[in-house]
């Protein structure tokens, strides 16, 4: 009795209380028979022990007490470790499916602007400069411009600085007192992050595209995964395996910056132990070592909040060592670690010969026609391609022969003048397919990073193609269980890879594995494709507080690996499993509302084609469809419905009744409408990279010029024929309060507007 007592009283949850009390009444049971009591029932094998649950409770009503609740206690307890699995498992897969959502609207974003580019002839070279800031800033850079650009030593370090100072070159206790000040919450000063972002960059440059770790100069070597920004994972790193030295090598497989508030901290300590341990540390770039990512994911804003005055050089500084950071690295010649993954077509000996700091940003890969552009624009403008360009100085081989276009329309004339430029870019497109015997559907697929000057190609387009396309695939693919490779429709970038893909590149280098990040796993690491393929996630806490541990792997000279897991939240080590599903949950419920409420619109055209009859009533199986239809989430809406739609008449739903529920839950301002609070929900990011695309400087602030140059893009796009004098009255409308610049909350300000005038 005192023992039932004391279970009651306990702090055990309710499931491991039971599962306790089913074993200690079956072992009082076998006591008590004084002799070994085989749990098989008679004739039934094992899978009719586990299949047949009516025929076990039948059984049991002929067994002694004690025996029967110990079965049956068993019984729920696995019912419901079942039902918390399937919670965490449809949890898992809401937060990865709206993740990967919003990785597709990035790039559908930039290919949307990319488009933009390749169909805009600027008609002056103000306009072309601006094209120039806007796009392609920083990669046509030149050595010497960056080091004027971001001259760390003109900034002075006041004597009131509480900081952490640095010397170079650096020693183990500058990266010691960085880290004791960055959990003192204290902030490097901006003299000393550009004179470390200029060691690094100096250091970058000279190392291989692909780095070579060796088990022989130390015990073993350390792999970690994505960071995100979360400075207290890498703290528990260093804690629990020991700070970078001779002995202690580690691999950091990108993903060091985004989504977390601490992001720019966790550069300045890997770069820091980069310089001071160049050949135990070693740093292979992830997809969000891109600045076009960064705009939308928040280490931008992060660097501008934090160096106000001189954030836009620090900035310049990262963009450009971004570029410069090792694609991969192969421990002993057998282990190839690399962010994202492989595809059929990957190849390390081309990977070991591309200039990957052409590729400021992979994410902008569309097909560009700038030759044909530039052409037209020089001819426009009444100059040929050759007297437009130094005597003496040849053509750049591989390009496509640009003969003299005919005359132009009169610019007074827009529309014929568009006419006339969309005719030309076509027909030259034409004549380069002809020239390299490309089909038009091939012509589509052919592309390659905008960020590569066509003018600096050395041989056939194709060729930098291809080179783009090794390094997307590394840095954005996912495998696959089936067989082959594929497209990755879900992230928009990069393909998925099959078994098979991972066993012909790992045979034909000869290799023992792969060792990958770029996903979040529950655990913090997952074998798949035979343990020949290891994803590796350091983020914990990474969705929300329990929803994922961190790990960590170390391999030695035999390069079997060995696990460590961590959670870097306290928090999370007080919850029961229980508790961690349902605050988990209820996270991932709450922005797949989100989701839904963006899309009322969309949702209710798709509603009312299942709704015939305009009841205002549709059945539960219609509303998965048609909620699947919308927002391609590739989720299980039914099982979801429980905790989405609450109510239902005679097992039809009242759908408009439902998304009025939603928008209650959504509205956080009584005076912004339903329908517009909506629009700003589906379009905010988007909003918001694209003010910071125009946003040039990064000031927060547009200013007049950078809008009206950026309206003249978008006007040639959408034909819309605005005078200079129309664009700038519309711009001072936007600037509510007459600062003669726009910030981001006027920027939404003007959106309302405009959505409120269709209404």
């Amino acid at each position: 009795m005192v023992l039932w007592r004391s279970l009651v009283r306990s702090d055990q949850p309710p499931a491991v209380w039971c599962q306790e009390v089913g074993i200690l009444l079956l072992n009082d049971y076998l006591c008590s028979c004084k002799s070994k009591v085989s749990l098989q029932l008679p004739g039934w094998g094992e899978e009719q022990q586990q299949g047949r649950p009516a025929e076990l409770s039948s059984w049991l009503w002929f067994c002694p007490p004690a025996f029967k609740a110990a079965v049956l206690i068993q019984q729920w307890y696995r019912r419901h470790v079942a039902r918390l699995e399937m919670r965490r498992r449809c949890t898992w897969r809401i937060f990865q499916s709206i993740e990967y959502a919003c990785e597709q609207d990035q790039i559908k974003l930039h290919n949307f602007f990319s488009y933009l580019m390749d169909h805009f002839t600027p008609s002056s070279s103000k306009e072309r400069d601006f094209i120039s800031r806007m796009f392609i800033s920083g990669e046509s850079i030149k050595e010497a411009e960056l080091e004027k650009y971001c001259d760390y030593e003109s900034i002075e370090v006041p004597d009131s600085y509480p900081g952490p100072h640095l010397s170079f070159p650096l020693l183990p206790d500058h990266a010691t007192a960085l880290l004791e000040a960055f959990k003192q919450k204290q902030q490097l000063h901006a003299r000393y992050v550009l004179n470390l972002l200029h060691e690094t960059r100096k250091h970058l440059k000279q190392l291989p595209n692909i780095s070579h770790v060796s088990t022989c100069y130390s015990e073993e070597v350390t792999v970690c995964g994505d960071l995100h920004g979360q400075l207290d994972d890498l703290f528990l790193i260093f804690y629990k395996n020991g700070l970078p030295s001779p002995s202690k090598s580690y691999v950091f497989n990108g993903d060091f910056v985004d989504r977390g508030k601490q992001s720019l901290e966790i550069l300045i300590v890997l770069f820091t132990f980069l310089l001071i341990y160049p050949k135990e540390v070693h740093l292979n770039r992830g997809n969000h070592e891109d600045h076009m990512v960064n705009l939308r994911y928040g280490f931008t804003k992060e660097v501008m909040q934090k160096y106000k005055v001189h954030g836009k050089k620090i900035l310049k500084m990262i963009q450009n060592v971004f570029c410069w950071l090792p694609l991969a690295t192969l421990i002993d010649q057998k282990v190839l670690i690399i962010h994202g993954g492989i595809s059929d077509t990957t190849d390390l000996d081309m990977l070991e010969t591309i200039q990957r700091h052409k590729f400021i940003s992979v994410l902008r890969g569309k097909k560009r026609k700038e030759s044909n552009r530039n052409a037209e624009v020089q001819e426009t403008n009444g100059e040929s391609k050759a007297e437009a360009e130094p005597a003496g100085k040849e053509a750049a081989p591989g390009l496509c022969p640009q003969p003299r276009a005919a005359q132009a329309p009169s610019m007074a004339n827009r529309q014929e003048f568009s006419r006339w430029v969309r005719q030309t870019v076509q027909e030259q497109i034409e004549r380069c397919r002809r020239l390299v015997d490309v089909s038009e559907s091939e012509s589509e697929e052919l592309t390659y990073s905008s960020s590569v000057s066509l003018a600096d190609l050395d041989g056939p387009c194709w060729t930098r193609q291809e080179e783009w396309k090794q390094i997307l695939d590394i840095l954005w693919s996912d495998p696959m269980p089936q067989e082959g490779c594929r497209v990755n429709t879900v992230r928009g970038g990069g393909c998925y890879f099959g078994p098979d893909v991972t066993g012909k590149i790992l045979e034909k280098h000869n290799l023992q594995f792969l060792i990958r990040s770029h996903e979040c796993k529950q655990e913090g690491y997952e074998f798949c494709h035979g343990r020949k393929v290891l994803t590796i996630f350091s983020a914990s806490n990474y969705y929300e507080i329990g929803s994922n541990r961190g790990a960590y792997v170390k391999l030695g000279p035999d390069l079997v690996p060995h696990f460590v897991q961590y959670q870097a939240n306290k928090t999370a080590h007080t919850l029961t499993m229980t508790q961690r599903i349902s605050r988990v949950e209820e996270s991932a419920f709450r922005a797949l509302r989100e989701k839904l409420f963006a899309h009322t619109s969309a949702l209710i055209s798709a509603f009312k084609a299942y709704d015939k009859d305009n009841t205002g009533r549709i059945s539960l199986s219609s509303w998965a469809t048609a909620v699947e239809s919308v927002l391609h989430l590739g989720l299980p809406w039914r099982m979801l419905r429980p905790q989405l739609v609450r109510s239902t008449a005679e097992g039809m739903l009242e759908y408009r009744s439902w998304l009025d529920d939603l928008a209650v839950e959504q509205r956080s301002q009584e005076h912004i409408q339903s329908s517009l609070l909506e629009v700003i929900y589906r379009n905010r990011s988007n909003l918001e990279t694209i003010f910071r695309i125009i946003d040039r400087d990064h000031s927060g602030l547009i200013s007049f010029e950078e809008f009206h140059q950026t309206w003249k893009l978008f006007s040639s796009h959408m034909n819309i024929e605005l005078t200079d004098d129309g664009i700038s009255d519309l711009v001072r409308s936007i600037d509510f309060n007459k600062d003669g610049n726009i910030d981001f909350n006027e920027f939404l300000e003007a959106f309302r507007l405009v959505r409120q005038a269709e209404e």
